[in-house]
């Protein structure tokens, strides 16, 4: 059997549980009608609350839609980009429902602080700049080496294997590793997993988790490896993260992606 519709889901919960459905059915819309920017940025929303804010008898109930969003992209978050989005929800709205998104809020993710947050601020005027951008939702302990910070075990594994294959390499022909490195595409800024440089070339590994299932992760995938490739960028691939178990897999893994980026 095909997906429920919004319809029929929102029949069975109430709307106040409905927030990242009807935020993925806004974001797929805004995408099909060619507002590439609001769909991405909604894509960026790490988690969405309804929260009734009107009740009338005789007009519509009116929800404000709280979006929380990593810190450096909250101004991104303008005015018009909030209308376009709450416009788009209330469009995928069933009518039967008598709701509207009169109003929708960007705030931050909260950090989480680590034990030694007080040091950390006070320490040389402030926390030093880092690779580690917008990822400041991450565990204390999570993976550093270098001075360079991993969202998680599987970055950590990927770049491992990027570090070995680096010091195999002739001098004069070795790679550029950079994790997390923001770089601006067309109409919004993007952070690969790994930003990669092999003779004279640019290349993007991405670390997938489980959220990169289904076909509306994929459609947001693909528009995200267009925009790398419409800006220079040679070549783009996924690394599922069960393929990175076992060492074995993600040296070949590698290899393939050095091959391809190395061709000429």
């Amino acid at each position: 059997m095909g997906e429920e519709s919004l319809d029929a889901i929102m029949s069975a919960r109430p709307i106040h549980e409905m927030g990242e459905g009807l935020l993925g059915a806004a974001a797929t819309l805004l995408h099909q009608q060619g507002d590439v920017e609001a769909a991405l940025l909604a894509a960026d929303v790490v988690t969405v609350e309804l929260v009734l804010w009107n009740s009338g008898d005789y007009e519509p109930d009116d929800y404000r839609a709280f979006f929380t969003v990593e810190p450096l992209l909250v101004p991104k978050f303008n005015d018009e980009i909030r209308g376009r989005i709450g416009t788009a929800m209330c469009d995928v709205l069933p009518r039967a429902t008598g709701v509207i998104i009169g109003s929708v809020v960007a705030r931050p993710v909260i950090p989480r602080p680590a034990s030694n947050w007080r040091d950390q601020v006070r320490g040389a005027g402030g926390p030093k700049p880092t690779n580690h951008a917008r990822k400041v939702g991450l565990e204390a302990n999570h993976p550093v080496e270098d001075d360079l910070h991993f969202t998680n075990e599987w970055e950590y594994r990927v770049y491992q294997v990027l570090k070995e294959k680096q010091a195999a390499l002739p001098d004069d022909e070795t790679i550029g590793i950079m994790p997390l490195c923001k770089m601006r595409v067309l109409g919004t800024t993007r952070e690969p997993d790994f930003l990669i440089t092999y003779k004279g070339r640019v290349g993007v590994i991405e670390v997938d988790g489980p959220h990169h299932e289904g076909p509306k992760r994929a459609s947001n995938d693909h528009s995200r490896t267009r925009l790398l490739i419409n800006a220079g960028v040679e070549w783009v691939d996924r690394l599922d993260v069960r393929d990175t178990t076992e060492k074995a897999e993600v040296q070949k893994f590698v290899n393939n992606f050095l091959s391809r980026l190395g061709r000429r």
